[in-house]
């Protein structure tokens, strides 16, 4: 039986194996191919176990992977760290100023998205053979709607973008992800209650679902203001960088932590306390000493968890089901997911494009970048046990699979495409 230490080893070993081979030999963008070589390898996992069947190696390796807890090592371990890095770096001036049109992705969008796919989704199931009740499928729209900010933050550090869009995609990135997890928990609380059938949330659902929904998005914020104002006046008054260094570790884990026992938006109060460190903190609260060596911590933690993240999405892939029907539904959810983000993007860009202008080629770039990624598997490997949770489990690894790989792939050319194009309203 391998222990945790193990298993954190063989991720770890994995992780530094692939990401030599992939900068030796392949050169695809870092995290890219660390999820290739690593659907490569356990593809060739099943492929021995076919060819070899007393080997056992896939039989160990499956069971090594099945005792990784994912939703807690995600949700609960390297989320916290991977947003309050991303969070350092934005220029809260420049988020300001693009202040209404990330609030509406991040909160109108992913609900827009969440009604479409979700609807979609169940048509397509039932037109399969697969019964997914309505209330299941709009689970499946909330854990899959919002952009992954792991995912998005990496692939915009190899995409020369205009500003204001590279703006308007770090800052959705960062918010609706916290939104994306309100709204997952509040339907899958109803689906639950509901016994799994769609009619039964009615108006004292949508009350609820308003409340938690108000209470965990403004809670975490302010959660995400005040620790961060604690932590940056105490980093005022002193002035040596291992102790600062600690004082951000402390910030994150703790706030994350009573965010958590509050039942407030973790994801949105680390966010929160990251622009407030990397905006004021930088400013008053570090010396130039001091901000070089935080920021470069914060940068390789960044950079170590996205390639151990990357790797055990690929790993994952060994302890799901994939029956022919579901692979089915999974493939149609890609243009699906596709479609309602469109529908989610381009309804906040013409709206607001009748007072100020977009780039030209806004919303295809935001469609087309808007990647999925840890979050939407850890989500969807949350589900309860049951009939419901496969369909949604295979779906949700397609629609990540197709995002990250060929989406992440194919977005600088896109960039470049429309690089040449004149300013314009909209798409």
């Amino acid at each position: 039986m391998l222990s945790f230490f193990d298993i954190a080893a063989l991720v770890l070993v994995l992780s530094a194996v692939f990401g030599w081979v992939n900068r030796r030999f392949i050169r695809l963008p870092h995290q890219i191919g660390l999820l290739v070589l690593g659907l490569a390898a356990s593809l060739a996992l099943v492929v021995t176990d076919d060819v070899l069947p007393h080997s056992n190696l896939l039989a160990s390796f499956t069971a090594a992977v099945a005792r990784i807890n994912f939703y807690n090592t995600m949700m609960n371990g390297m989320l916290a760290f991977l947003l309050f890095a991303g969070a350092l770096h934005v220029d809260f001036s420049k988020l300001r100023s693009e202040a209404l049109p990330v609030a509406l992705l991040a909160t109108v969008g992913v609900l827009i998205s969440t009604v479409i796919v979700g609807v979609a989704t169940w048509g397509a199931a039932y037109l399969l053979g697969i019964h997914l009740p309505l209330v299941w499928a709009l689970v499946f729209g909330a854990l899959i709607s919002p952009t992954d900010p792991v995912a998005v933050l990496s692939l915009l550090k190899t995409v020369a973008l205009p500003e204001s869009m590279e703006i308007k995609i770090t800052g959705e990135s960062l918010f609706n992800d916290g939104v994306g997890v309100v709204v997952f928990t509040v339907l899958l609380g109803l689906a639950v209650g509901s016994g799994g059938e769609a009619g039964h949330a009615g108006s004292i659902g949508l009350v609820y679902a308003g409340e938690v929904f108000l209470f965990e998005a403004v809670g975490g914020a302010v959660l995400g203001i005040i620790a961060g104002y604690i932590c940056v006046h105490a980093m005022e008054s002193i002035d040596d960088y291992p102790v600062e260094i600690l004082i951000t570790l402390a910030l994150v884990m703790g706030l994350y932590a009573l965010a958590l026992h509050l039942h407030t938006s973790g994801p949105i109060a680390v966010v929160v306390a990251g622009l407030f460190m990397g905006n004021r903190g930088r400013v008053t609260a570090m010396s130039e000493t001091t901000r070089t060596h935080l920021f470069q911590f914060w940068e390789l933690i960044d950079e170590l968890l996205n390639s151990v993240l990357f790797v055990l999405i690929a790993l994952e892939v060994l302890v799901i089901a994939f029956r022919p029907e579901l692979i089915v539904l999974a493939l149609i959810a890609i243009p699906i997911v596709l479609i309602a983000r469109y529908a989610s993007v381009s309804g906040p860009i013409l709206l607001l494009s009748l007072r100020r202008r977009f780039a030209t080629g806004s919303v295809r770039v935001m469609v087309w970048g808007g990647l999925r990624g840890g979050i939407s598997v850890a989500l969807a490997l949350s589900l309860p046990a049951g009939a419901y949770r496969g369909p949604i489990l295979v779906a949700t690894y397609g629609v990540v699979i197709f995002s990250i790989i060929v989406q992440g792939l194919t977005i600088a050319p896109l960039a470049r495409h429309i690089a040449g194009e004149s300013e314009a309203p909209a798409d």
